[in-house]
């Protein structure tokens, strides 16, 4: 074996979340693979100090199209086989902008080509409003569904005919936002089952049981389908200190560049 082989087996691998962690005192505690799948960074946020970066979306940290592309099509096979081949072929896949703009597509795909719309942030001129919700901790806080097909959401209702709705995020952080999408379309088109897809579900006991008690009230199935189950630990403070690092690391970095111009 070569040295440099010797050298590569010994290097141990830092995880992605390190830097965050260490400073604010964020943890994530999960299952073995959450750490994988999962980084944190920094957040200039006045509601959140940190954020959850995913390892195999490809949005943020660079990854192979294969691993983009299967970490979806695997949930969507794990739903498949949940509501069966005659119920998923009247499942209607919807995404969230901007994140999981991507993985719902692969979900999609998973089910064999279901049909796909994801939300959007930005009005269009011409195009009919279908619906919207509100992602709260969102930097911004509004989504609006614009199908080219106005019938695609509609189907709901009971019998043969009926569309199963799947809610694909890349995280599961509170459910506030899947609950407000679901509560807006289910005033407009009652369905009788939705399917929640998350590559990670980091809800506390309280939040788990909140969805429960929702799906009770609305009269509705709703099952959830995860790759990798876990927790956040948030010290007392990590807002006001998260606030303090990102002005620090603000000022510095123009103090660089002020540094760099007058070089």
């Amino acid at each position: 074996m070569s040295e440099r082989a010797t050298r590569e087996e010994t290097v141990d691998v830092v995880w992605s979340g390190s830097w965050v962690a260490e400073r604010l005192g964020v943890a994530l505690e999960g299952d073995g693979e959450l750490q994988e799948l999962l980084g944190l960074a920094l957040r200039r946020n006045p509601k959140r100090a940190h954020l959850l970066v995913s390892n195999v979306l490809g949005k943020h940290v660079p990854q192979r199209p294969s691993v983009v592309h299967g970490a979806g099509f695997e949930l969507g096979e794990r739903v498949r086989a949940l509501l069966g081949a005659q119920e998923a072929r009247r499942a209607v896949v919807l995404g969230y902008a901007e994140t999981a703009t991507g993985l719902g597509h692969a979900v999609a795909d998973g089910l064999r080509d279901a049909p796909y719309l994801h939300s959007t942030r930005r009005p269009v001129a011409g195009v009919e409003q279908a619906g919207g919700f509100e992602e709260s901790h969102s930097h911004a806080t509004s989504h609006l569904l614009l199908p080219e097909d106005r019938d695609l959401l509609a189907s709901g209702g009971t019998g043969a005919e009926a569309s199963v709705l799947v809610l694909v995020d890349d995280e599961f952080s509170t459910g506030n936002t899947v609950l407000n999408t679901i509560r807006a379309l289910h005033a407009l088109h009652p369905r009788e089952r939705y399917v929640i897809v998350a590559l990670v579900d980091m809800r506390s006991a309280g939040d788990r049981d909140r969805l429960t008690v929702f799906a009770a009230e609305i009269g509705a199935r709703v099952d959830l389908v995860t790759r990798s189950t876990g927790t956040v630990a948030l010290p007392d403070g990590v807002l006001e200190r998260g606030q303090a690092l990102v002005a620090a690391q603000e000022a510095e970095q123009a103090g660089r560049a002020e540094g760099s111009a007058g070089a």
